[in-house]
């Protein structure tokens, strides 16, 4: 099964987001200018429920 780790970060990137911080375990902290605030993503994220609620959280929109 393939993750959708590259898919949310490429997202993140094109959208102007920085990355901050490696965070606990396989997590690492971004910044999203859309929104103002942090955000976290799962570098081992598997499920599209969990990286579409990090692309939220981004102020971006879901995965198709």
């Amino acid at each position: 099964m393939a993750g959708f780790y590259k898919d949310v970060k490429r997202r993140l990137i094109e959208a102007g987001c920085t990355f901050v911080r490696n965070g606990k375990g396989d997590h690492e902290i971004w910044y999203s200018p859309i929104t103002r605030r942090n955000v976290i993503l799962d570098r081992g994220v598997q499920i599209r429920h969990t990286a579409n609620g990090t692309l939220i959280d981004a102020g971006l929109d879901k995965l198709p």
